[in-house]
C-alpha cells in the first residue's frame, strides 16, 4: 500500500499539469486513508491528430483508465488498463501529462487521478472490451463524456508533446 501512495505522490508532484487544487487535496488526504487512486492514459497518434477513448456505459467517451490496485503504482495501473481495454501495450511518457481530483460516480467521494500519455500507431489493432468499445477520435471533433473539461486539457497536452514541449 505505501509504495501504491509513494508513487502517486511522485509523479503527481511531477505532472505537467495539476487540476482541482489536487496538490492541495494531496497533502490533506495523506492525514487519512485513503480511498484508491485512478489512473488513464491520454493515447496520441504520430500525427498528434487523434486520441484514442473508450466509450463508457454512463461515463461516455473517455481515455482508457481505472482504478489502481493497492501494490501497484498508478503508471502501472495505466499501462494494464491500457491493455485491459484497448488491448494496446505502450510506453508512457516519463511525465505524467496532469494530476486531477474528481468523483467518478455522484456516490463516490473525491479520487486522485494520474493521466498519463503515449503515442500509438493507429494502425495498431484494437481489442476493446465487451460493451465499452474504443475507438480512434480526431482531436477536432466535439464528444460527450462525464468530464467535458477533458477535451480541452487533453487537446492542449497534444499539442504540446507536438510541439517538442512533453
Amino acid at each position: 500500500m505505501q509504495r501504491t501512495v509513494d508513487a502517486a505522490i511522485a509523479d503527481a508532484g511531477c505532472a505537467a499539469a495539476e487540476f482541482d487544487d489536487a496538490g492541495r487535496w494531496l497533502a490533506a488526504a495523506v492525514e487519512r486513508p485513503l480511498d484508491p487512486f485512478a489512473a488513464e492514459v491520454w493515447v496520441t497518434d504520430p500525427g498528434f491528430g487523434h486520441v484514442l477513448l473508450v466509450r463508457h456505459r454512463w461515463r461516455g467517451w473517455v481515455p482508457p483508465g481505472g482504478r489502481v490496485d493497492w501494490g501497484e503504482t498508478p503508471r502501472e495501473a495505466a499501462i494494464r488498463e491500457l491493455f485491459e481495454e484497448t488491448g494496446i501495450r505502450a510506453e508512457l511518457h516519463p511525465v505524467p501529462a496532469a494530476v486531477s481530483v474528481r468523483s467518478y460516480r455522484a456516490d463516490w467521494l473525491p479520487t486522485l487521478g494520474l493521466s498519463y500519455t503515449a503515442v500509438v500507431d493507429r494502425s495498431t489493432p484494437l481489442a476493446a472490451e465487451s460493451g465499452q468499445p474504443a475507438d480512434w477520435l480526431s482531436l477536432d471533433r466535439h464528444w460527450d463524456g462525464m468530464f467535458p473539461e477533458d477535451r480541452d486539457r487533453i487537446r492542449d497536452r497534444v499539442r504540446g508533446l507536438a510541439e517538442g514541449l512533453g
